[in-house]
Order: C-alpha cells, then structure tokens, then sequence
C-alpha cells in the first residue's frame, strides 16, 4: 500500500483533488464544517506537495 500512495501519479492526483476540495470547500459547506474541511483537504494537499518536490530531488540525474 505505500508504494501505491507514494507513486508520482497518486500523490498528483492527491495533491491536485485536495487543493481544488480546499479552495473550494468553504463555498460549499456552510460555517466551521467548511472551513475545518479546507483546513483537513489543505494540509494533505500540502503534504502530497512536498512529497512531489522532495521526489524529484531524490531522483538520479539521467545521462
């Protein structure tokens, strides 16, 4: 399951659903339960982020 959740293609997909659920969360649901879910949605948003980053700079440079 980790290497499933740490593949390039799911953290994209991770990063990219939660940003646009986050943004789009406090329009949608009204009050505290709005705004908790775009903090929730953006910290994993985030996280997925980073992940993506840090990747990159782990991979070996092609010759």
């Amino acid at each position: 399951m980790k290497a499933l959740l740490s593949s390039r293609p799911v953290l994209w997909f991770l990063f990219l659903f939660n940003a646009v659920v986050a943004a789009a969360a406090p329009f949608v649901v009204d009050g505290t339960q709005g705004v908790m879910t775009a903090v929730g949605m953006g910290v994993v948003s985030l996280g997925a982020g980073v992940e993506l980053v840090r990747g990159r700079r782990k991979r070996p440079a092609v010759v």
